[in-house]
């Protein structure tokens, strides 16, 4: 219908209007008829006043048009149905609304979202912002310390390079100074040197001019046949020279050291005094000449004489030994000349044990080891040495001359030197001279052919180095004192195990050894004794008669003949003598080696 179409029109326009703001209120009726038409008119007035300025789309749903409300009866079903439509327009307008309001109220949510989000993402950007910024200055202050330090570092190289150059330039000049110091004190060392030596060349000139002139004076000349004349010329020209040559060294007593002006005038006047000692000589060998043409006939008439003379004393010297012999009996205790020997050597070997003391009670391992070390250098080359060993005696030899030269030796696969301590040279010269005797006790005695082997080795050690030769003798007469030859006499208060062992017997625990033993360590030493004084060392390259001789040998015979023999002891060691070097003597003595043995054949034998 028109005009129920223009009411919802109506209706709707009302609705969309935002002036049209009329309330339905379904119960109008009851609150009476003229306030609706009141109500209706106020609406229609209202609406008529609104709809001019409003649009078409307003919402006017809420408003039932004016021209129709009087037509409508309240109680008629169109009124109902018209109550009914507003009702729903009412309804669909909240729900609408309602609608709208959602769709408002998420779009605002999504707003503040977005604008949370816009300024969540701002604050990222501002704090991302910000974090360039720290990590741009960081990064500039971080570049800017770096260039310093850069720069830095280099002046710091600069000032090493330029301490380096100058280190540089005074270790030159500390150089050079020390170079310069090392040349002075170079060239003062030589000059103190060359004064030294000039010094002690000059000590020697004078020495020896002096030693020349006592040549000159006449109380040295007794025997001499020049005239006083020549003689007194000379003694007055050799004090000249001698003044001279003390006026030079009284300049030296001052702290100076001789010049060469100086040793020029002492050597002149050394060769003029030696000059002047041959002319004397010569003249003195001139007038010697003379005279011994003149007795040269004399001499010889008085040999024949002389021999038969000499003859006729000895057999009267052998008679009256033998009548003092028989007369007052033999003696029972060596020579005070032998005794005194004897002694001589005992002290020797003590000073030299004295003075290796502090090595030998050494406390450190190093020095314990090292006289360990020397003791069997000292002592393994002559237990090597034996019978048969030929060749390599000069090697022992080499090897002992070598340790007691001080130069090193090996000895169980290790280098050792006397020089290596102050006192080794005493203590392996203590060690070896017993060595030595303790070979001849106990190898010689049970092979007695080792004893030359042994001996020769001892006789080229004793040539060479003859402080061992004194104690390789100082030990035999300790051990064997036959060897002086000496029987040591009981002195009042010592014990009996002490005289024992004073007499060269072994005391011990269990007690003496028995006589055989003692007879044979003995008779081993005196072979060994008898072996080296006859030997001379082969391969020696100095001239002369053995160290120790023959007649040491002649001179032991002779006192043990002259001694009251002891049982056992005598017998042994005269047969083990006289076995060993009694050919050597034959060699030597002939005539009074015969005397002697017939001497012991006809009467030491009876006692």
């Amino acid at each position: 219908m028109p005009s129920e179409s223009l009411r919802w029109e109506t209706l709707q326009a009302l609705k969309n209007s935002p002036k049209g703001k009329i309330s339905f209120d379904p119960f109008w009726l009851e609150r009476g008829e003229v306030s609706c038409r009141q109500v209706a008119k106020k609406t229609t007035r209202t609406l008529s006043d609104k709809v001019k300025d409003e649009s078409p789309e307003a919402d006017v749903s809420g408003v039932s048009s004016p021209t129709s409300l009087p037509a409508i009866s309240l109680l008629s079903p169109k009124a109902m149905e018209m109550a009914g439509c507003i009702i729903k327009v009412q309804e669909e307008h909240r729900e609408k609304a309602k609608l709208a309001l959602r769709v408002r109220q998420e779009m605002q949510e999504n707003q503040v979202v977005a604008v949370a989000s816009a300024e969540s993402e701002q604050l990222k950007r501002f704090e991302e912002l910000m974090e360039l910024k720290q990590r741009q200055e960081y990064q500039s202050m971080r570049d800017m310390m770096e260039r310093e330090t850069k720069e830095s570092i280099g002046r710091q190289e600069k000032l090493k390079e330029e301490q380096r150059r100058r280190i540089t330039l005074v270790n030159l000049r500390l150089r050079e100074a020390e170079q310069q110091r090392l040349r002075e004190a170079e060239l003062e060392r030589q000059r103190q040197a060359e004064g030294r030596e000039r010094l002690r060349s000059l000590n020697s000139i004078q020495e020896e001019i002096l030693q020349l002139n006592q040549l000159l004076e006449p109380s040295t000349q007794t025997k001499t046949d020049l005239p006083p004349a020549s003689l007194s010329s000379y003694s007055t020209r050799g004090n000249q020279l001698c003044s001279q040559v003390s006026e030079v060294v009284r300049k030296t007593a001052e702290g100076d050291f001789p010049s060469l002006e100086d040793m020029t005038v002492a050597e002149r006047a050394l060769h003029e005094m030696r000059a002047l000692i041959r002319l004397m000589q010569e003249e003195a060998a001139k007038v010697r000449e003379k005279k011994k043409k003149e007795q040269e006939q004399e001499e010889e008439r008085r040999k024949q004489a002389e021999l038969l003379a000499k003859q006729e004393g000895e057999k009267k010297a052998a008679q009256l030994a033998k009548e003092k012999a028989q007369r007052k009996g033999l003696q029972n205790s060596a020579e005070d000349v032998t005794l005194k020997w004897y002694k001589d050597l005992q002290e020797v070997a003590t000073r030299c044990a004295q003075s290796f003391e502090q090595l030998n009670s050494a406390k450190d391992g190093q020095t314990k080891k090292l006289k360990l070390e020397l003791q069997k250098a000292a002592t393994i080359p002559v237990s090597q040495i034996a019978s048969n060993s030929g060749s390599q005696l000069r090697e022992i030899f080499d090897k002992i001359d070598k340790l007691l030269s001080g130069r090193p030796v090996v000895s169980g696969g290790k280098s050792v030197s006397t020089s290596q301590h102050p006192q080794g040279l005493e203590f392996a010269s203590y060690k070896l001279a017993e060595k030595f005797v303790k070979q001849g006790e106990e190898e010689v005695a049970s092979h007695h052919e080792a004893a030359f082997p042994i001996a020769v080795v001892a006789s080229g050690v004793w040539e060479l180095h003859p402080q061992v030769g004194e104690l390789i003798l100082a030990h035999l007469h300790k051990k064997c004192p036959y060897a002086i030859p000496h029987y040591p006499p009981m002195k009042e208060g010592t014990p009996v195990d002490e005289y024992q062992r004073i007499l060269g017997y072994r005391v011990d625990d269990s007690g003496v050894e028995g006589q055989d033993s003692f007879l044979k360590r003995m008779s081993g030493m005196i072979r060994l004794y008898a072996a080296i004084i006859q030997l001379k060392w082969p391969y020696s390259s100095k001239q002369g008669p053995v160290p120790h001789g023959l007649n040491h040998g002649w001179r032991w015979l002779a006192q043990m003949l002259n001694m009251e023999p002891l049982a056992d002891v005598t017998a042994t060691l005269l047969f083990d003598f006289l076995e060993v070097c009694g050919n050597a003597l034959m060699n030597q003595y002939r005539s009074q080696f015969w005397k002697l043995i017939l001497l012991l054949k006809e009467e030491y034998f009876p006692r």
